[in-house]
């Protein structure tokens, strides 16, 4: 049976779902959930993950931070929530006391979140990471220019557009101009997270998850949807960026591309495809 329960981090009371597996079973999923968001929809892809491995035998918690769906106190930037991770951890071991192995499981931000802290706690042993958030000025912009406004450019519809009247040529000439602004260092759009960028981690947020990535032992498996800006800026990153060169080519690192597939992963066949390799990489 599902069953709740809410623990405290820093005062706040944080509410969490247990999906149990196999009792005995000594590994188990942490689903780090991202930003606000609503619970139906593409974002259930959640619940549906964790009964999908609990029905297959591993136990699995997935929770809300501080200030995120039911848990209390203000939003907090996904930097900061170790603390909310730590008692997580804590509440499913005391749940399930036979778990020596849990996995973190994490889209977008969460997946940043989890790089920033699994080196910090012996009891990770992997990382499931989907789509990780590694947004720069200049990454979000180069992601733009190379796989919105190329496409843009050589797409029949919006040259159809262009000659109807249904384009706006000055509007359009402008978003490339700042695009290209962003893309060698002029503008401002947010470095990291929905809530904005720690002023005291002065490091770019691809160093500091690449770091984190170093500082890890664990198995990390990556997936990666073939239609999201998110995931095209993570690749752009991984490919050019001196921090992280080789990280994606070690042997204890998998890699799995979905072509068709947004952020969400919100069609039923890209939910359950990730719910697939999800479950054949932790076996």
């Amino acid at each position: 049976m599902e069953r709740a329960s809410v623990f405290c981090a820093r005062g706040e009371e944080l509410l969490g779902i247990f999906h149990p597996g196999d009792q005995h079973a000594n590994r188990g999923v942490l689903i780090l959930v991202g930003g606000p968001q609503y619970r139906v929809g593409s974002h259930r892809q959640f619940l549906l993950l964790a009964r999908h491995l609990a029905a297959h035998g591993v136990p699995v918690m997935r929770f809300d931070y501080r200030g995120m769906g039911d848990s209390s106190g203000p939003a907090i930037n996904f930097e900061h929530v170790a603390t909310d991770i730590v008692a997580a951890i804590d509440a499913f071991q005391f749940e399930f006391p036979e778990l020596r192995d849990v996995i973190i499981w994490g889209l977008c931000d969460a997946a940043s979140a989890a790089l920033l802290y699994a080196y910090c706690d012996a009891r990770v042993g992997g990382l499931v990471l989907l789509n990780p958030w590694a947004r720069t000025e200049q990454g979000i912009a180069k992601a733009y220019l190379k796989h919105y406004y190329l496409r843009r450019l050589i797409s029949r519809d919006f040259w159809s557009g262009l000659a109807r009247g249904r384009v706006n040529p000055v509007a359009s000439i402008r978003s490339l101009a700042n695009m290209v602004s962003k893309r060698v260092g002029i503008g401002n759009i947010p470095s990291s997270g929905q809530f904005g960028a720690d002023p005291a981690n002065t490091r770019p947020l691809p160093e500091r998850m690449a770091d984190g990535w170093r500082r890890f032992r664990g198995r990390i498996l990556v997936i990666l949807s073939g239609d999201d800006l998110t995931a095209a800026e993570f690749r752009d990153v991984a490919a050019s960026s001196a921090s992280w060169r080789g990280l994606l080519d070690e042997p204890r690192v998998y890699v799995r591309e979905l072509p068709e597939a947004n952020h969400t992963f919100s069609r039923r066949i890209w939910r359950d495809k990730v719910a697939q390799w999800t479950l054949e990489w932790i076996g």
